[in-house]
């Protein structure tokens, strides 16, 4: 039900979304935007190749926290979840305020709209909506990325997983979510397709998880790939 409350939270959940972390702490702290540097996007991993874990750590948590601080706002609207007519309703309007936040996160107002491909935040997005799901998916980016170092074909395996999961493990009977997982899976597909042509050609970079470097030396290193 489209409302002036839950366009306001609309409203909110887009500009909560376009924090641009990455951005931020890269000009503020280390004097540099991360977008000029690396895969050129402002996100968690392009911050981790380009300034490191110590930037790299809270762009990660703040992202994943816009996601789902966005999804949290339906609890500002006049749905009842615990009422059952209303909680499909409830849900729905979680999975557009989650959107909002990914639009915003992709395409940050306080950016120039130049974001980031959303993954934290979709991850954040995905807490909110359904948590169990969410840690079964953080659970497999983390085995595959221990077991590859790739974060974006974790990105992959963990994006994909979500709607197996959806449909034939918590066996969920809304069907926004359903969409919406299957939705996730596209977009990652998409928004990873550079990524997907490097890994097949083996030209992908590879996250140095044990391995400790100079700031000037990943930035060199992320000019040339």
């Amino acid at each position: 039900m489209i409302n002036s409350t839950n366009i306001l939270l609309l409203f909110g959940a887009y500009l909560l979304g376009s924090i641009p972390s990455a951005v931020w702490i890269g000009k503020f702290f280390y004097k540099i935007d991360v977008r000029e540097y690396g895969s050129g996007n402002a996100g968690a991993t392009n911050t981790f190749r380009v300034l490191g874990k110590k930037a790299g750590i809270p762009v990660m948590l703040i992202d994943v926290l816009k996601g789902f601080a966005a999804v949290s706002l339906a609890h500002f609207s006049n749905y009842d979840p615990t009422r059952p007519y209303q909680f499909n309703q409830f849900i729905n309007l979680e999975l557009v305020l989650g959107i909002a936040s990914l639009v915003g996160h992709i395409f940050p107002i306080f950016a120039s709209f130049r974001g980031g491909k959303g993954i934290a935040t979709l991850l954040g997005i995905v807490f909110g909506v359904h948590p169990y799901g969410a840690f079964i998916c953080m659970g497999i980016f983390i085995i595959v990325l221990l077991v590859s170092n790739y974060v974006s074909l974790s990105s992959i395996i963990s994006a994909i997983c979500f709607p197996l999961l959806m449909i034939f493990v918590f066996k969920t009977t809304v069907p926004s979510l359903i969409i919406f997982s299957i939705l996730i899976a596209i977009m990652v597909l998409i928004t990873h397709q550079k990524n997907i042509e490097r890994l097949i050609r083996k030209e992908e970079s590879k996250a140095k998880l044990l391995k400790k470097k100079k700031k000037v030396e990943t930035i060199q290193e992320v000019e040339a790939e």
